[in-house]
């Protein structure tokens, strides 16, 4: 079971809207993925601190419940591997360059694409 920290970390989709009606002038937030969690702010930076504390909270009641915390939308559809088709020069300049750190090749394209 994942953490509190470890839903936070995830990449959920936040809605921030500004409102003007009855009320006055606001903004409006929620996850879209996370039914019910939802809060307001004078400003978008208000009103994206305050999702984030309200995201926290929903989560926590979730986990501690024994709820299932839903996942970002089309985020269980990745497996974290794709396949690419490069020029032979660039493949084996990789491969020296991963030889010459002593890792795999997999471990050095991910350092290359993670900068």
């Amino acid at each position: 079971m994942k953490s509190v920290k470890d839903y936070m970390d995830l990449p959920y989709n936040y809605i921030i809207q500004p409102i003007s009606d009855e009320s006055g002038f606001y903004y409006y937030a929620k996850i879209l993925e996370l039914d019910g969690c939802q809060s307001t702010g004078d400003s978008f930076e208000e009103a994206y601190t305050n999702i984030r504390e309200a995201m926290e909270g929903w989560i926590e009641a979730k986990l501690s419940g024994g709820f299932e915390v839903p996942l970002p939308v089309g985020y269980g559809n990745f497996s974290g591997k794709f396949v690419i088709r490069i020029p032979k020069s660039l493949h084996y300049k990789l491969a020296v360059e991963a030889g010459r750190e002593g890792v795999s090749l997999n471990q050095y394209a991910l350092y290359k694409l993670s900068k």
